[in-house]
Parts: C-alpha cells; structure tokens; sequence
C-alpha cells in the first residue's frame, strides 16, 4: 500500500491564517506534488457538534465557508476526495469499536483534550462525545487506511493516540490497520502561529484571527492593531522581537524577496531584527511591512473565493461526490475489520458450516 493521506477542519467558522500556514499550505503542496496514492481532506463537522451541540446552525452553516476556504487556497476535488465526516456512517460504527481499547483515564490524560477541556470552561460538564475526540479521530484516520496525517504540533498527542488504538486494535486481532505518522510544518512558527493580541494560539473561539477572507481593508486594520513590545513606546527605544507577534508572524511568513519588494532597506529578516533590538526602527514601519505581506498572500485566495462564491450549488455537489467516494473506501475497510474482530456472521461460511456441524 502506497501513502495515504488524510487531514480535516471542524466547521466551526471560517479558516484563518494559522489553519493556513499550519496545514492548508501544505496540504496544497502535498497535493500539488503528487506523492501519493490517495489524500482525502474532511469537513469534521460531526466533531465541531460535541462542543456545539446547541448551536447546530454554527456548523451547518460553516461547512460551506470551509470549502470555500480549501477552493480558494487551492485544494483541487480533481486531485483529492474532500468529504463530510457526519455522511460517511463507516466512522461511527468504527468509533464504536475502538471504544473498548481506550480507557477513560488516558483519554483524560490527553494533553490536548486537556488544554481544550480547559479553554472551553466546561467544568465538570464535559460533553461525552468531546472527551472522546481522540478515538473519532482514529476512526477517521483508519478508516481510509491513511499512513500520512498533516498537522499542527498541538495535535501530535490526538496522533499518538490513534498509534495507540492501531497498535492494541493488531494486537487483540490481526494485522489490519496502518499505524499513521503526522506530518509537521518545517517551520516551527507555523505550527502554532499566534493571535494577534499575542496571548494564545489563533482561534476562532478567542477572536483574535485574520481570517483567509478577511477584506483588504480588514486585514490591514488588525495589523496595525497586533501587539508588539509594550516597552517599545519611543522609536528610538531598544526593542524585543522575542514573543513580539509582528515579528513572529514575520518568521512564519515573509522570504527576502518580499524585503527587494516592500522594504528595500533591508536585505533580510535578522537585519530587521537587529535594527528592532538596537532602536530606531518604530513599530508603524514593520507593521506596514507585514500588512504588505499579507496582502500578497492573501490577495488571490480572495479573488478565488468571488469566484467559487458564485457558484455554491456545484460546490454542495462535490461534498456530496466526495462523501459518496469516501463511504466506499469506508465500508471496505471495515469490512476487514469486522472480519478481524469475528463479528462477520453473515459472510463467515466456515463459521455457519461449524454452527452447523454441532447440531447433527
């Protein structure tokens, strides 16, 4: 078996920029490269509804933002199966299987569930269905046999817990499912690339993201609104690029080029970074540089999107195809995997001959 790859979103808003240089760049890389047998890209909304489950319109009505958001940045359907997670019913039955190898106290111990439990404020009040993310999570990877998993570095937890269930799954039964391994930016910034008040990841459910469709006008306003060096108040004060977000969103994005292009002053980043640390060089300046970046990023993701906007029915009909594609793979694999397990009955004949036998 070649590679297989698989990677999601949870349709809970519109994609924004640290899901892009976290694993939509790359995913469009992957996919562009053609390495691989086969790469399925999922709209994880039955996961967003553990958390959302008396919002249901938040994902409803997301599921389409987020396809927009992978047309745009340049995910091809032509190229990869993009799917629903909720219309492909092989998942769940899946899941319900690998409940029994997982026990409560290591799905607490997930250090991801554990920083999500903690986010979301649920108390003593934790959807059961959130507390077992890990295990959907295995199911989705498995179940199309995936061996390639892109990822940011905070889901490299859920990953080891599906290597988990794999490992446990081929040892109680037989050598059925593809252990995965992730697949991480090279840049480590883009792994968890920061909000713009500096403070915590980029997340939809803190407010703090350029989203992929921001305006241009939008975009620039939260620029020059980020958070920098608060101690940098005078130009010509001493400043700190460590943990100033101008800066590491500088790290994540911008290439010498684009210094020959909007700030010729410079010939690269660690120049800009030493004029920063010694003084002279006001915050407004890198702020303007950074906008300028962006914009180039982001301009033909917008006028992707007008495009793919126009023309949202063909859109719900590739969900559709996608998730029709993926239910056949689906249903093969747990097949084998019924099969491993025993609980074959109908299609095992020898068992039917042997039931058979006892009773003559």
């Amino acid at each position: 078996m070649g590679n297989i790859i698989l990677t999601g979103d949870r349709p809970t808003g519109k994609l924004h920029l640290g899901h892009y240089v976290g694993s939509l760049k790359n995913r469009v890389i992957m996919q562009n490269e053609g390495n691989f047998d086969k790469m399925y890209v999922m709209i994880a909304d039955a996961q967003a509804l553990t958390d959302n489950f008396n919002n249901p319109d938040k994902v409803r009505d997301n599921i389409i933002e987020v396809a927009l958001d992978y047309l745009s940045c340049g995910i091809d359907p032509n190229k990869v199966t993009i799917f629903v997670q909720s219309h492909v019913e092989q998942l769940t039955e899946l899941m319900f299987y690998y409940m029994n190898l997982v026990t409560l106290s290591r799905l607490e111990r997930n250090p991801t569930v554990k920083a999500e439990i903690k986010q979301k404020e649920f108390g003593a009040s934790i959807p059961v269905g959130f507390l077992t993310y890990p295990i959907s999570q295995a199911a989705d990877i498995t179940l199309f046999n995936a061996n390639i998993v892109p990822v940011g570095e905070d889901q490299l937890p859920m990953l080891e817990q599906t290597r988990e269930i794999v490992r446990t799954f081929n040892n109680y039964y037989s050598e059925v499912l593809v252990e995965p391994k992730a697949v991480i930016p090279d840049n480590k910034i883009c792994s968890r690339l920061p909000g713009l008040d500096g403070k915590a990841k980029m997340s939809k459910s803190l407010g703090n993201c350029i989203y992929l469709s921001d305006s241009e006008k939008d975009v620039k306003s939260k620029v020059m609104s980020m958070f920098t060096d608060p101690n940098h108040i005078q130009i010509t004060d001493p400043g700190k690029v460590e943990g100033n977000t101008v800066f590491t969103y500088l790290d994540a994005f911008c290439t010498d080029d684009d210094f020959s292009e909007f700030l010729p002053d410079y010939k690269n980043l660690d120049e800009l970074k030493d004029h920063y640390r010694r003084g002279g060089l006001g915050d407004v300046k890198i702020k303007k540089f950074l906008n300028n970046i962006l914009q180039k990023e982001l301009s033909p993701i917008r006028e992707k999107r007008k495009h793919y906007e126009q023309n949202i029915p063909e859109i719900f009909d590739m969900l559709l195809k996608g998730s029709e594609d993926a239910r056949e793979v689906g249903a093969e694999t747990l097949k084998k995997v019924k099969a491993a397990m025993g609980i074959n009955y109908f299609e095992d004949v020898e068992l039917i001959n042997k039931q058979q036998q006892k009773y003559k």
